[in-house]
C-alpha cells in the first residue's frame, strides 16, 4: 500500500467486511467478529480467527458481532473491529484515508451518524455514505443513467434491501431484516424441533451452503453434522437432507419475495415494464443459496438472476463510488427524511 492514503469503499456487514482500496481492487474480506478480554477491553482477535472463537471461550474472552440487522448494535466494538481492519489496509500511510460505507435503505438518521463517528474513530479522515441498492447496481454492472429502470435485491446477512434505480438514482427501494441471519436461525429452529437436537449458528450456516435451497431441487442431498442431543445433553450425529433446509426456510425466503413484490406495487408502471424487460437482478452472499432466483422468477414473473460476485457487488459498488467522490455529500445523506418526504 502507498505511503500516500488510498481512498477505500468499505462494505460493513452484518457478516462480512469488505474493503476496496483505489487502484488495488478489493484488500480485506473478513468476517464481521471481535474478540475481546472482558477484564482489560483489549481486543485479542477481530475477523477469521475471531469467527473461529464463536461459542469456543472461556470466562474472560467474548467472541461477538457488533453488527446486527445491518446496522451498529454495539458502538464501540465495531470501532475497535474497524480500526483493526484500517490498520491491516493501510499500515504505512502518513494520510488517513477517506472512505464510503454502504448503508441499508432502512437505516435511520441516528444510525447513519453512528456509523460515521466509529469510522472517524477507527482512523477515516472523511466519512461518504452510499445506499446499498445503489453499490449493489454499481457493483453488478448494470447501466441505469438513462431513465430505464433496473431492480437489485441485495440479501446480505441482517437485512435485505431492494431498490428501483433509474437516472442514477433510486426511485424506490425497501429494507427488511430478513438475511442470512435469520436462514441460519430458522435451520437452528427447525432442526431442535425436528430432531430434538440444537446446533450452533455456525453449523446452521455450514448445511445453508452445503444442502440449503429455497425451492426445490430436482434431485435431493443429504449431509451429516453433529449437534448436542436435548434428552442427554451429549454429542448426537444427525442426517439433514436438502428437504429439511427447504422447509426450514419457506418462511424467511417468502417475506423476501412478499417484500420484492411490495416494491413494485409501489413502482410507476413505467419502471415495472422496464423491470419486466431487464430483468432483477440478485446480489449478496444469501443470494447464492440454490433457487432463490428460481423462487423470486416464480413469485414475481419476471427474469431473475444472480450477480456474478455477488457477495462483493457492494464492495466493488463503493468501489466505483470512489471515481466522485470529490462530488458527494459528506457526512449523513437523510435516508430516513428522504423517505418521509416522498410519502
Amino acid at each position: 500500500m502507498s505511503i500516500f492514503s488510498r481512498d477505500l469503499g468499505i462494505d460493513l456487514g452484518t457478516a462480512n467486511v469488505v474493503i476496496y482500496a483505489d487502484g488495488k481492487g478489493i484488500v480485506l474480506r473478513e468476517p464481521s467478529v471481535v474478540a475481546v478480554d472482558k477484564n482489560t477491553g483489549k481486543v485479542l482477535k477481530v475477523g477469521s480467527a475471531a469467527r473461529n472463537m464463536l461459542g469456543r471461550t472461556p470466562g474472560n474472552v467474548v467472541a461477538m458481532r457488533p453488527l446486527r440487522d445491518g446496522v451498529i448494535s454495539d458502538y464501540e466494538m465495531t470501532e475497535k473491529m474497524l480500526s483493526e481492519f484500517l490498520r491491516m489496509v493501510v499500515r504505512y500511510a502518513f494520510v488517513k484515508p477517506r472512505v464510503i460505507i454502504s448503508v441499508p435503505s432502512g437505516v435511520t438518521g441516528i444510525e447513519e451518524r453512528a456509523v460515521i463517528q466509529a469510522a472517524m474513530e477507527a482512523g477515516a479522515r472523511r466519512v461518504y455514505l452510499s445506499e446499498e441498492p445503489l453499490a449493489a447496481a454499481l457493483g453488478a454492472n448494470l447501466d441505469f443513467s438513462g431513465p430505464d429502470g433496473h431492480m437489485v435485491v441485495d440479501i446480505g446477512g441482517g437485512t435485505t434491501d431492494i431498490g428501483v434505480l433509474t437516472m442514477n438514482g433510486i426511485a424506490n427501494s425497501s429494507s427488511v431484516k430478513v438475511a442470512g441471519d435469520s436462514f441460519d436461525e430458522a435451520i437452528v429452529k427447525y432442526v431442535r424441533k425436528k430432531q430434538g437436537v440444537l446446533i450452533g449458528l455456525n453449523t446452521a450456516e455450514e448445511l445453508k451452503i452445503t444442502v440449503g435451497c429455497v425451492y426445490e431441487r430436482p434431485e435431493q442431498i443429504e449431509t451429516q453434522t453433529k449437534g448436542r442431543d436435548l434428552k442427554t445433553g451429549l454429542a448426537k450425529d444427525i442426517v439433514v437432507s436438502s428437504a429439511d433446509i427447504f422447509e426450514a426456510l419457506k418462511r424467511p425466503a417468502r417475506q423476501i419475495t412478499d417484500e420484492i413484490l411490495a416494491v413494485l406495487e409501489q413502482t410507476t408502471p413505467e419502471l415495472v415494464a422496464d423491470i419486466a424487460k431487464n430483468g432483477i437482478v440478485l446480489t449478496g452472499g444469501s443470494s447464492q443459496i440454490w433457487g432463490m432466483d428460481k423462487l423470486v422468477q416464480e413469485r414475481t414473473g419476471m427474469q431473475c438472476s444472480v450477480a456474478d460476485d455477488a457477495d462483493t457487488c457492494v464492495a466493488y459498488g463503493c468501489g466505483k463510488s470512489l471515481s466522485w467522490i470529490n462530488h458527494m455529500q459528506e457526512g449523513a445523506i437523510n435516508i430516513a427524511r428522504r423517505r418521509l418526504l416522498k410519502e
